[in-house]
């Protein structure tokens, strides 16, 4: 199902144009307008979902079981020294176009335009606050 007002949806359907790297039933990929390093890539499911949150397993099946051959082609043609994979979910996590997409972001070195760490906490939580946070979310996954 496709939203009238959704930009992804639009490029989907051809309304706007893109630079497409892959395409089948299932999945579009396409350059990111950004292109925060050289061949920066989104991979969308051609059905609308919102997030990571909104999406059946089916669907997500479907779109993460392409990520690995387009990484594979990005790492063929530019010989990146490594590709990050990102998901944003909600405003908050920095997501700004609400169809479910995938950044495949490959990285050439410390000063190529992306910046992917985050301070690490050594031994903040102890073993029991680790298992305790663990249990919590197992009994919510359904």
């Amino acid at each position: 199902m496709k939203h009238d007002d959704c930009l992804f949806c639009k490029i989907i359907d051809g309304e706007i144009p893109s630079a497409k790297v892959y395409e089948d039933d299932h999945v579009y990929a396409f350059m990111d307008i950004s292109q925060v390093t050289t061949g920066h890539t989104l991979v969308i499911p051609k059905v609308h979902t919102k997030d990571i949150y909104e999406t059946p397993a089916e669907v997500a099946s479907e779109l993460f079981s392409r990520v690995p051959k387009i990484a594979r082609a990005i790492k063929k043609v530019y010989k990146p020294a490594g590709i990050n994979l990102l998901n944003n979910n909600e405003i908050m996590a920095g997501q700004s176009v609400f169809h479910l997409h995938i950044h495949i972001i490959p990285r050439y070195g410390d000063e190529d335009g992306f910046d992917s760490k985050w301070i690490t906490r050594d031994n903040e939580f102890s073993t029991e606050e680790l298992n305790e946070i663990a249990d919590k979310i197992h009994g919510a996954i359904e």
